[in-house]
């Protein structure tokens, strides 16, 4: 969602929608919202359209969910560009080889050009 919407907003739908934990472990306090809740109270939009692929298992981002599928699904639903479709694959499908589209990225860097891009934005030497 972080992808799709940036931090502040993520942080809203986390504060408004998302379930207290019992206990607070340091600053987590919150569960971040099932995809099903968000596609109820977010209808529309990017937003809607993703949460309720993902509710409906349109679109499936956990561990064993095949990455080119997961692709071709996110590309199926409407607001989502290219680069926002490479974040997610890098983020919340592992995948460690995504370049960005439109950044130059050598394919020496194969296999780990995820993983690369972000060490280097991590010593700010690149910027997206």
């Amino acid at each position: 969602m972080r992808a799709l919407t940036g931090r502040t907003e993520a942080e809203r739908l986390v504060r408004r929608y998302g379930k207290a934990l019992d206990a607070p472990c340091g600053s987590l306090t919150h569960l971040f919202p099932e995809p099903a809740v968000l596609a109820g109270a977010e209808p529309g939009g990017t937003l809607g359209a993703l949460t309720a692929a993902l509710a409906d298992h349109a679109v499936r981002l956990d561990p064993g969910a095949d990455r080119d599928d997961a692709q071709d699904a996110l590309r199926a639903l409407p607001g989502l560009d290219a680069r926002t479709i490479a974040e997610i694959r890098t983020r919340a499908l592992g995948d460690p080889d995504v370049a960005p589209p439109g950044l130059d990225v050598p394919d020496s860097w194969r296999p780990w050009r995820s993983y690369a891009l972000n060490h280097l934005r991590a010593a700010g030497e690149w910027e997206l």
